[in-house]
């Protein structure tokens, strides 16, 4: 046999393997004799029938298991000479392969690139104050009261926090925009609907909401919107300036319940000393996870700039379809017609391509840091992944269990992701930690 290894990038490598027509005569010999013993014909008990009947019975069985097991062999025997620490298989091509000749088999192999893991111990992060302000509290106090307000018909003119049912047309140079965006009528003309004054989201048409303030009922007035150069959710209004006709139908003004054993009660609390402590830990426990997220963050954006080396092409172009996937999910579920996608093709591909770079960066770093401390995934790991799982798709966690177990390119994939996340995990737990003020 002869292993012929050519180099085509720093993590491409080409390995052409060449099988003598003995060894290839073997492999053969071997497939039609273990073939033969479970063969079933006529006249013969399983295991009996000559060999040449079975050749001939079960040819395209042997041809099939044949080639397989000369490239199987051919791979072996590359990678036991050429101690190759392999990534991903790219691509196999075999030449003709029959027995009583030579075969060649090239096998395109993509490998992990070598590289010298930077110091990661004493990574410096920072964190805020987990102890809420007396103001936050109170905040999310006046945000539960909110959540159960009522609104009342309010005779007076609008103020910050009412709701306002209104009618209104927009137009641009005097067009019509139920014209200009006709499967968008949202944006053009509207009967009747309800908008808050100055409210901290924006409504359908951004910046209606803050030029409310004022308006009577009955009262009518012209109001000038200029959409944001960027405005996705209808690309022929981006960046244009429209005129809203807008009519004040009805104000209801919010009515806050007030902070009795009933709201109390509502809260599963016994007075407002429990609500407050109730608040209270609970902002603190948000702080906490918000510090821990911001850590993860520092320490692997320290990492990933502490190192440089090529990155395997099969595991970019893994992790670029699966950041354009999840980019495209994501702004499908808030609206971005999928021609928005077809335009920014290009830009949205060099910038998955490039953060994708990151990534695999990254994760090839956690795994040789994983290995250099014994970072493993365990029993308790699984069961952790899978009840998680279960929660998040309403599956339960033995239907999950069974389905992980009969697909190995998924478990590889989900201890994958518990390796790098235990190893990120470590990386917190040994920095520099210090605390710091939030700006205001």
């Amino acid at each position: 046999m002869n292993v012929q290894l050519n180099n085509v990038s720093a993590t491409r490598k080409n390995l052409v393997v060449t099988l003598d027509p003995t060894e290839v005569d073997a492999e053969h010999q071997a497939v039609v004799g273990e073939i033969a013993k479970y063969a079933q014909l006529p006249g013969f008990r399983p295991g009996k029938a000559p060999v040449n009947m079975v050749a001939k019975r079960y040819g395209k069985e042997i041809s099939d298991e044949f080639k397989q097991k000369v490239v199987a062999k051919a791979y072996r025997a590359a990678l036991e000479k050429e101690k190759l620490d392999v990534l991903n298989i790219v691509n196999v091509q075999e030449g003709k392969i029959e027995k009583g000749t030579p075969a060649e088999v090239t096998i395109t192999l993509d490998v992990r690139p070598d590289f010298t893991v930077p110091e990661y111990v004493g990574l410096r992060t920072e964190i805020a104050p987990t102890d809420p302000t007396d103001a936050e509290v109170e905040s999310v106090i006046q945000g539960l009261r909110t959540e159960r307000a009522d609104f009342k018909p309010a005779d007076r003119p609008a103020q910050k926090g009412d709701y306002v049912k209104l009618s209104y047309e927009g137009t641009i140079d005097g067009k019509p925009i139920a014209d200009l965006a006709p499967d968008k009528q949202l944006y053009g003309k509207v009967p009747q609907t309800w908008e808050e004054v100055e409210g901290m989201q924006e409504g359908v048409i951004p910046g209606l909401g803050k030029q409310l303030a004022g308006l009577k009922t009955g009262e009518k007035k012209d109001i000038t919107i200029t959409f944001p150069a960027d405005f996705a959710a209808v690309p022929a209004l981006a960046g244009k300036t429209a005129t809203y006709a807008v009519e004040v139908q009805e104000i209801r003004e919010r009515v806050l319940p007030a902070l009795d054993a009933e709201f109390f009660k509502s809260q599963q609390v016994e007075d407002l000393a429990g609500l407050q402590a109730q608040v209270r830990n609970n902002l603190k426990m948000q702080k906490e996870y918000q510090n821990r997220t911001a850590q993860r963050r520092q320490v692997t954006e320290q990492l990933a700039a502490k190192v440089d080396f090529p990155v395997p092409d099969s595991l970019v172009e893994a992790e670029t379809q699966g950041v354009l996937r999840n980019f495209i999910e994501e702004n499908m579920r808030r609206g971005v017609p999928a021609e928005q996608f077809e335009k920014d093709k290009k830009e949205l591909f060099d910038g998955a391509r490039k953060a994708a770079v990151n990534r695999v960066k990254l994760q090839l770093v956690l795994a040789k840091i994983a290995e250099q401390e014994k970072i493993s995934v365990t029993d308790e790991d699984i069961n952790n992944y899978l009840y998680r799982e279960a929660m998040r798709s309403g599956q339960k966690p033995d239907k999950l269990a069974k389905t992980l177990g009969s697909d190995r390119d998924r478990l590889r994939s989900v201890q994958q992701s518990i390796i790098f996340d235990k190893a990120v995990d470590f990386l917190v737990s040994k920095a520099n930690v210090s605390t710091v003020q939030p700006k205001a």
